[in-house]
């Protein structure tokens, strides 16, 4: 039986597969970000981004399923070993 990685190594994806799946799904974007002058921090902005669709959102509002951050950072590390990213690369 392949694993996740050789399922997503082998298979070719289109772009509306991609946005398919976001639409149906959603997706959770989470990043930080640190503007320094000198070895000075001076911002740091800690952006979120949700995108999906206007009936997901409200199927899951319905739902009201939580995901904690330390469920977000699991599945987030999950998907980076699956894809055989470092964690620094975004």
């Amino acid at each position: 039986m392949p694993t996740t990685r050789e399922t997503i190594e082998n298979k070719e994806v289109g772009l509306i597969d991609i946005l398919d799946v976001i639409l149906d799904k959603g997706v959770a974007i989470k990043g930080d970000l640190i503007i320094s002058i000198a070895g000075v921090d001076l911002v740091y902005l800690d952006l979120r981004v949700l995108i999906a669709s206007v009936e997901t959102l409200v199927q899951s509002s319905n739902q009201q399923k939580e995901v904690t951050s330390e469920q977000f950072d699991t599945q987030r590390r999950e998907l980076l070993h699956a894809t055989g990213q470092s964690e620094g690369t975004y």
